[in-house]
């Protein structure tokens, strides 16, 4: 992505939901206040035609704080760019709205992030698990998760 074309995006958005920025090696990020997240998306989506969200899933880094952070990777067809938004999770139990009236491919991208690192995306229409069945017990993705597994 273009540096210009970055630092337009950064500079249309709310001041107070970037809480930071990076760029390496032609990879561009914005962290985003979950508070936030919708408003900024739906900017993203409309105002700079980032029109598919290509993927979505989480980081754990515990023990520290925040455990959690939410990564979404957003493709601009138009000028072929891809913008990557982190979004830190500062509540227990983690949870974040769900993005998917903004992107439909969102749906099964954040069932799998519920199934796997156990975050909580409100109000999305049908959040269940996708890979594991309903009694699976735990979230095989955090890293407090046992290593030979529960059972």
């Amino acid at each position: 992505m273009d540096k210009k074309i970055f630092e337009e995006i950064c500079s249309s958005l709310p001041k107070q939901s970037v809480l930071k920025t990076e760029s390496f090696r032609g990879q561009n990020t914005i962290y985003i206040d979950q508070k936030y997240l919708i408003k900024v998306m739906k900017i993203l989506k409309e105002s700079f035609g980032f029109k598919y969200l290509t993927d979505l899933t989480a980081l754990d880094y515990y023990p520290n704080f925040p455990r959690f952070v939410v990564v979404y990777h957003l493709w601009c067809h138009e000028r072929r760019d891809l913008l990557r938004i982190k979004v830190p999770i500062t509540v227990d139990p983690p949870v974040v709205d769900s993005v998917v009236s903004i992107w439909s491919t969102a749906n099964w991208h954040e069932r799998e992030c519920y199934d796997m690192f156990g975050i909580k995306f409100k109000g999305h229409p049908d959040l269940r698990r996708i890979l594991l069945w309903e009694g699976f017990d735990g979230h095989p993705l955090r890293k407090d998760y046992p290593v030979e597994g529960k059972e």
